[in-house]
């Protein structure tokens, strides 16, 4: 590895260029000046430190600002969202919608290890008094693995099992994926502001937030993808910063393109990919359709390798890929989420096999027992039978629902889910006696309209910068995109809801704010140019705001007159 130079014209003990420094923390030497290395690991942009001077702050408190913005921005945003989410989170106080599988299926996970099969009838004794509800011994079927009932199990075993207690975690992983996509949306657009923006912008998004204060397995499917995303994103800088250090450095300190580094360098073990794999592997395991994340995010980091190499001066980057990452990017993620998917299960694979542990638990020692491959071990020749029957389960799955939409309604909020709805009558549950009629409480899994309209324009953009610009940062927010929308297409006569969009909300909120720093204007663009963009943007952004909080009553089942629920029905498939 190239040793650092010293730039000529630069004293000794002056401080090194902010790039230098960033490959230092990832524990390498880096070239003296930039070169083709500031391509491969580019600049940050901050908040101007004269910009916070000309606002009254003193010169020293203003570079303080500046510095603690890469985290004290993201925090404060996150702030926001955690009071947003958790106030008054156990109203309804009721088991609304699945929670009513959910639930229980995560206090009897962390009771015994297993599911049970729960008396339909439960509900209105669980809300009553759940201390007398005894968990049944009987196993339960279910269709989805045990991963997000683990989670939100465990905000059952902290605070009980009650409604708060079953939303408490989902709520905290609402609230982390904010400060998660302010982080992300940093390093993709390397600024701090439209990091901020986005994860601003998913704070206030409608489907969000309902489904944080919810207790369904999408949110936490949503989070481990989105934290998948984000150690895909490290990694890319974590791989680029070490083929930036390892270039070789002319006479005046300038690193150059080497294709023998570029080709032959091995980048050694990943943890941020293999952190990736485990997020995957526990998303896999709260819902199936996580392993699709697999096989998109396994292209998109293999192609991240082909540009650094390219880029480092690889003459054939394709075939540098497949001799030096291709395996180890395999290895790193798809085994690594098998392992962590199987390994979710441990409670089902440690129960007893007599008809009391997990359901098909003993199948392997009854109808399986013969018949093919009785080498292996009967908890996996029984698991892989449960899981054959759920996957039928799931392609069987046909039945009408009231609130069923096509995915072609989705970005435009076409059909949104009611989770709970009452009709309160004048003088009760915070109906105003002098009102003329009954009232309405609803809990409506609606995202935030604007938000997802102008999202409709904004992934039209990305897919433009990504197609014609080749634009790296469009590409992977219309991959991950991609990942959490198209594969719902293939089951057009399957029964699906508009809630399963939250797992790719995150990134459309990137897009927009994508969007939005492109209408702000381009570095060096006219004094006239950046103030229409500033108004317009700004605007865009306070009717977005504005729309959450006109809707803000139905996000959280607030009782409202009949008129005002009226009101915020825009179309008749909302109803």
């Amino acid at each position: 590895m190239t040793s650092t130079a010293t730039h000529p014209g630069r004293a000794a003990d002056e401080q090194p260029p902010s790039w230098q420094r960033r490959l230092r923390r990832f524990g390498y030497a880096a070239p003296a000046n930039a070169g083709v290395a500031r391509r491969l690991v580019p600049a940050y942009t901050k908040p101007s430190a004269q910009l916070w001077t000309v606002l009254g702050l003193p010169p020293g408190a203003a570079r303080r600002l500046v510095r603690w913005s890469a985290w004290g921005g993201p925090l404060l945003v996150a702030l926001v969202a955690g009071v947003l989410r958790f106030v008054n989170l156990g109203s309804p106080k009721a088991v609304i919608f699945d929670e009513t599988y959910y639930a229980k299926d995560a206090w009897a996970l962390i009771n015994r290890g297993v599911e049970s099969s729960w008396p339909r009838d439960i509900d209105k004794s669980i809300i009553a008094d759940p201390s007398r509800v005894a968990i049944p011994t009987d196993p339960g079927y279910v269709v989805h693995p045990p991963v997000g009932k683990w989670v939100i199990g465990a905000g059952e075993w902290i605070f009980g099992f009650d409604p708060f207690g079953w939303r408490f975690m989902t709520a905290v992983l609402g609230t982390l994926s904010v400060l998660m996509l302010c982080r992300i949306g940093r390093r993709l657009f390397r600024s701090t502001f439209l990091g901020c923006l986005a994860g601003a912008l998913l704070a206030v998004d409608g489907l969000h937030f309902v489904m944080s204060r919810t207790a369904l397995l999408d949110q936490v499917l949503m989070f481990f993808v989105l934290a998948a995303f984000g150690c895909l994103l490290v990694d890319r800088d974590w791989s680029r910063a070490r083929l930036a250090a390892a270039l070789p450095v002319d006479a005046d300190g300038v690193a150059r393109p080497g294709a023998e580094v570029a080709e032959r360098l091995r980048l050694g073990l990943r943890p941020w990919r293999i952190a990736a794999g485990v997020c995957l592997g526990l998303a896999f395991g709260t819902k199936w359709n996580g392993a699709v994340a697999i096989v998109f995010f396994g292209i998109l980091t293999v192609l991240w390798d082909v540009g650094a190499r390219r880029v480092a001066g690889a003459v054939n980057p394709y075939l540098a890929m497949l001799k030096r990452d291709a395996l180890p990017a395999f290895v790193s993620t798809v085994p690594v989420a098998l392992v962590t998917y199987t390994a979710s299960w441990t409670g089902w694979i440690l129960s007893p096999d007599n008809g009391k542990g997990g359901y098909f638990r003993d199948w392997a020692r009854g109808d399986g027992a013969g018949g093919n491959f009785t080498w292996l071990p009967d908890w996996l020749r029984s698991l892989w039978h449960y899981e054959s029957e759920v996957y039928q389960f799931h392609v069987d799955l046909t039945s009408a629902h009231t609130y069923e939409s096509n995915p072609w309604s989705w970005l435009v909020q076409g059909r949104p889910v009611s989770y709970f709805y009452e009709s309160p009558l004048p003088g009760k549950d915070g109906c105003p006696a002098t009102e003329a009629g009954k009232c309405a409480r609803e809990v409506l899994a609606l995202g935030t309209p604007l938000l997802w309209w102008a999202g409709c324009f904004a992934l039209l953009y990305v897919l433009w910068r990504w197609a014609f610009r080749r634009d790296w940062r469009a590409g992977a927010i219309a991959c991950a995109i991609a990942a959490g929308y198209l594969p719902w297409f293939n089951y057009q006569e399957r029964t699906i809801f508009l809630f399963y969009a939250v797992v790719f909300v995150p990134y459309l909120c990137l897009a927009v704010a994508m969007m939005i720093g492109a209408l702000l204007g381009p570095p060096g663009a006219s004094e006239r140019r950046r103030t229409i963009g500033a108004v317009g943007s700004g605007v865009l952004v306070l009717l977005i705001v504005w729309n959450f909080i006109y809707f803000y009553p139905i996000y959280t089942g607030q009782t409202i007159p009949m008129d005002s629920w009226r009101n915020r029905m825009w179309f008749d498939t909302w109803v």
